[in-house]
């Protein structure tokens, strides 16, 4: 039976953040554990990574994002009252100054293959294009001329090419994203295009 977390020789670094290669993670959408919706993601090793955990009966109007001890890294919260999507990341689990805002596309004049825009304080940072539901995605840099700087793409296994599906896939994060915030994004586009 393949493996969702194959194991390969690790081309990067113990930390995910000081590697200067490409970081490629394998994010499957299922909670390790019992009756929960979310993340496990694994590393090139298949080692745990990060997971998120919320509960069957809980909103998903708050969700954390942790390492895989368990400590929480980011916070995930839908704006409340707000025109479109619109989500704000707070670093662990505070509630104040958020780290960044994304908000989703709505606009049908505007850029069709944007997904979502990603703002600090009223300055564009990220652009997602692509599909969600096609799980073919990327995060570009707006400050480096669209620099690519995060993809999501289908998981596929080595000997055949046969794919996952939906629920598994890969996210390759450049050395110039954090990992967390790559990761945060993936699940604030699972929330924005959940029925995709």
């Amino acid at each position: 039976m393949t493996k969702v977390h194959p194991k390969f020789p690790s081309t990067c670094e113990e930390s995910l953040c000081d590697s200067k290669a490409a970081v490629v993670l394998t994010v499957w959408k299922k909670s390790l554990l019992f009756n929960c919706d979310g993340f496990t993601v694994y590393n090139a090793n298949g080692e745990l990574v990060f997971r998120v955990d919320n509960y069957m009966n809980c909103p998903r109007d708050n969700i954390v994002l942790m390492d895989a001890s368990g400590f929480p890294l980011l916070s995930i919260r839908r704006k409340k009252l707000s025109l479109g999507d619109c989500w704000m990341v707070y670093d662990g689990e505070t509630e104040r100054d958020p780290i960044f805002t994304a908000r989703k596309n709505v606009s049908i004049i505007s850029n069709r293959k944007s997904l979502a825009w990603v703002s600090a304080k009223k300055t564009v940072l990220y652009e997602i294009e692509g599909s969600y539901g096609q799980r073919s995605c990327k995060i570009l840099d707006e400050r480096r001329n669209k620099k690519k700087t995060a993809e999501i793409k289908r998981k596929e296994t080595v000997i055949g090419g046969v794919a996952f599906g939906k629920d598994v896939y890969k996210l390759i994060v450049e050395s110039e994203m954090e990992p967390r915030v790559a990761m945060a994004l993936t699940i604030i586009l699972d929330q924005m295009f959940r029925s995709s």
